[in-house]
């Protein structure tokens, strides 16, 4: 990975930073819980004891999977559902992964916008990858605006853990080659810029969207997840070349044939 040499003055700083990311991201899809690792979502039948299943599930898994408990909310009836995850360190996925692809780094790809707070029940729906064309309402604190090439944006990212989360499409999702990424869409982080450390998560101010650290989501590392496609008005028209592209396995392993 390089930076151009039109680059901001600062850009060795910013390529190191960027590289150290990358080295992070590769340890934490191939930790023992990590992406990769994951091999079955088990949901558990009404009225079954999530405890006692738990505990059923670790007595009996070998001794490179670990098993961790879930939630979520049924798409008809709104009610919790409860299920289990099997993580194994040694699975196929984790001995295949071979590397994640990235474009260069691109300044032109760093954006400050700005983060305009809304009512705390604003939900929008997000179409899930395994729901059949059914969409969950996920809560969206705020909009996200800029303006690019005389466009004017206005994105929507949900609260994840604390963070907001933008789940993004655009042109090189279609591509084939150098330029193409995960088809269907990428996952990023939105930040506070380091002169706005004094605001709370859902105050308005500015935010950074720096699109090189955009990234594989988890459903491109395993079948086994069920992620939130781009709403419509998180679609871009035109190619974004920079982040994360693509995974790349070894030999010719497909995580869609296991």
């Amino acid at each position: 990975m390089t930076v151009p040499s039109s680059a901001a003055p600062n850009s060795e700083a910013l390529l190191a930073a960027l590289l150290r990311w990358h080295a992070a991201r590769r340890r934490a899809v191939t930790a023992a819980t990590g992406n990769l690792a994951l091999i079955e979502t088990r949901w558990l039948p009404a009225g079954a004891d999530p405890a006692e299943a738990f505990a059923l599930a670790t007595a009996e898994a070998p001794a490179t999977v670990t098993v961790t408990a879930l939630t979520r909310r049924n798409l008809d009836t709104g009610e919790p559902e409860h299920g289990l995850r099997l993580w194994d360190s040694a699975s196929p996925a984790v001995q295949a992964f071979d590397a994640i692809t990235a474009f260069d780094y691109n300044p032109d790809w760093v954006i400050e916008a700005q983060f305009t707070p809304v009512a705390a029940e604003r939900t929008i729906p997000f179409e899930h990858i395994r729901d059949n064309g059914g969409s969950r309402q996920l809560p969206v604190p705020g909009d996200i605006t800029f303006s690019r090439d005389g466009v004017d944006y206005s994105l929507s990212a949900f609260d994840d853990d604390g963070t907001l989360l933008l789940v993004f499409g655009d042109a090189t999702n279609r591509q084939t080659g150098d330029t193409a990424t995960y088809s269907s869409g990428r996952f990023l982080f939105v930040r506070r810029p380091e002169t706005a450390d004094g605001l709370g998560f859902g105050d308005a101010g500015p935010v950074t969207l720096d699109f090189n650290r955009a990234f594989v989501p988890p459903c491109g590392f395993s079948v086994q997840y069920n992620c939130p496609l781009p709403p419509a008005q998180n679609r871009f028209t035109g190619p974004i070349e920079a982040g994360e592209r693509e995974v790349v396995f070894g030999g010719d392993f497909d995580i869609y044939a296991l």
